[in-house]
């Protein structure tokens, strides 16, 4: 089969996760090309992707015809690269939050309707554990899931991640009661994505809480503060709760009967450890005798996120031949929603009371 061809809108941080994943997988994926606007930016982009640029979307798709175009621009750019691209008729995946807010939220609702044939690049249960934990939910060893508690991600990544383990849908309507706070406090400043710091000093670590109780007995945490991304002494935290069993971060605890409890860890497989000479690489995750995930990537070197990212793309190619959709702009604007009442709840000090219908 041949590679899926994507053709790519930015040349930032977070688009040079797709050129390394071409790079790593040309087998799997082909960029067809790269739309910078400033000219100088892409001849450098030119050379050291070794990729073809253009200055805009239109004269990528007549010359390249990709199978679909990845949306990495900045956030203040994308709702209105959204709508100017959902008219040209080539599938797109969107990178970064589709709205910002509220109105914009409304806005992208009213200008882009459910016929234009857009996805958005939500990695997070992709990434090989968050995969593997809704594996032993998928095959019932927890029982009927009734909360989540994600300490993983920011804003919607997080509230995506609590629907995906509580089996929270986007359709239809929903009505969520949110509680929500926001804690300060100090911590030795760590790594950022683009510096290291020269001395150990103290910053602020800004912690948002939020307490989502949905509809039929679910009930989602939402604890994050943005140092968890970067810092060394800051690890994310997950307990998902089912009727028969719980997931506490890797441990797995279920019952096999009424009288024999399981408890096992969901253990990371490599290549590449000690005398092994596979390779570097991720084969999977196991838990006791059970493959909870197996890479589909391997053996190229990847990490997690680059995984992830990875699987949102061949999943694009599916859905661009086959309108097979994974994470749609409906979803994902549902979940920028949510995440939005939590600023709000944060802000008034109110239990907010909120509804989406789609």
């Amino acid at each position: 089969m041949r590679p899926i061809r994507f053709g790519l809108i930015g040349a930032g941080w977070r688009a040079q996760f797709y050129s390394r994943i071409a790079s790593s997988l040309p087998e799997r994926f082909q960029l067809a090309g790269v739309v910078v606007r400033d000219e100088q930016k892409r001849r450098g982009i030119e050379r050291s992707w070794n990729v073809k640029g253009y200055e805009t979307a239109e004269e990528l798709i007549e010359a390249a015809n990709p199978d679909f175009i990845v949306s990495a621009v900045s956030k203040s750019a994308a709702a209105d690269m959204l709508v100017r691209l959902a008219g040209l008729g080539v599938p797109l995946l969107a990178e970064t939050p589709p709205a910002a807010d509220t109105a914009g939220i409304c806005a992208l609702r009213e200008k882009i309707g459910p016929q234009a044939r857009i996805q958005v690049a939500e990695q997070y249960p992709f990434q090989p554990l968050h995969a593997a934990r809704l594996e032993a939910i998928r095959l019932g060893l927890l029982g009927e899931i009734t909360q989540a508690q994600v300490s993983a991600a920011h804003g919607y990544h997080g509230i995506g991640l609590i629907r995906a383990y509580v089996g929270i849908p986007a359709g239809g309507r929903m009505e969520v009661s949110i509680t929500a706070s926001r804690f300060i406090s100090p911590i030795v400043e760590g790594p950022h994505r683009d510096r290291m710091p020269t001395e150990a000093g103290l910053t602020d670590s800004v912690q948002d809480m939020a307490w989502l109780q949905f509809g039929g007995g679910k009930l989602g945490v939402f604890d994050f503060a943005r140092d968890q991304y970067f810092s060394r002494i800051r690890g994310e935290r997950i307990l998902i709760r089912g009727e028969k069993g719980e997931i506490v971060n890797s441990g797995l605890r279920y019952l096999a009967d009424y009288d024999t409890p399981i408890e096992t860890e969901c253990k990371r497989m490599s290549a590449g450890a000690g005398g092994n000479l596979e390779g570097h690489y991720l084969k999977g995750i196991i838990a006791g005798e059970r493959w909870l995930y197996r890479n589909p990537f391997a053996p190229a070197r990847l990490s997690d996120e680059e995984i992830a990212i990875a699987e949102c793309l061949e999943k694009m190619g599916d859905y661009a031949q086959n309108g097979v959709g994974f994470y749609s702009l409906q979803e994902a604007l549902l979940d920028v929603y949510l995440a939005c009442q939590i600023e709000e709840a944060i802000r008034t000090g109110r239990t907010l009371q909120a509804v989406w219908e789609y």
